[in-house]
């Protein structure tokens, strides 16, 4: 999968139904920008106007990214090779990276993340652009846990509310199968 910059410029939405509830994605001419959840799926605009000048229904460019998502979610898909376009800074772009090097099936902890890349201590600052990633599912922050071994956070603004832990553990659970 390979990470690109982009200006802002149109976002063709999709919404696709799942186990874990309906997904909107979002594509740009350079590819997948968002995968979106829970409330902010059903009403995206508040969350994407402001990186994004037009949204606009996908015709044909979202087909490959529902596709595989079904397959994933079907178990016949362990990895994703769809174009991405990942907006965030180097340091998230980095921790995204790295997300993506986590096995299908398998988990890392936080404190694991930051030492992947090179920031000993720096397991919070790991967790923030983990919750940052703007396509879940295809760059597998799901798999990032505690220390501890709990669950851990999941669902980015959401999260507080823990209302997306069940989301989290039915990612974990379809990848043990």
């Amino acid at each position: 999968m390979t990470a690109v910059m982009a200006e802002p410029g149109t976002l063709y939405t999709r919404r696709i139904e799942t186990p874990v509830g309906p997904l909107l994605l979002g594509l740009t001419s350079r590819g997948l920008a968002t995968i979106l959840f829970g409330p902010d799926a059903l009403a995206p605009d508040e969350v994407l106007r402001s990186d994004f000048a037009r949204l606009e229904p996908a015709r044909g460019e979202a087909d490959a990214a529902a596709a595989q998502l079904a397959e994933y979610f079907a178990g016949r898909r362990r990895e994703f090779a769809l174009p991405l376009d990942l907006r965030g800074t180097p340091f998230r772009r980095e921790v995204w990276s790295a997300l993506q090097a986590v096995p299908y099936g398998q988990t890392r902890s936080y404190l694991e993340l930051a030492r992947l890349t090179g920031r000993r201590g720096g397991a919070r600052a790991v967790g923030q652009a983990v919750r940052h990633n703007p396509v879940p599912i295809v760059v597998p922050c799901h798999r990032v846990i505690a220390a501890d071994g709990g669950l851990g956070g999941y669902g980015g603004r959401w999260a507080e509310s823990g209302q997306y832990a069940d989301i989290k553990r039915a990612l974990l659970q379809l990848e043990r199968r």
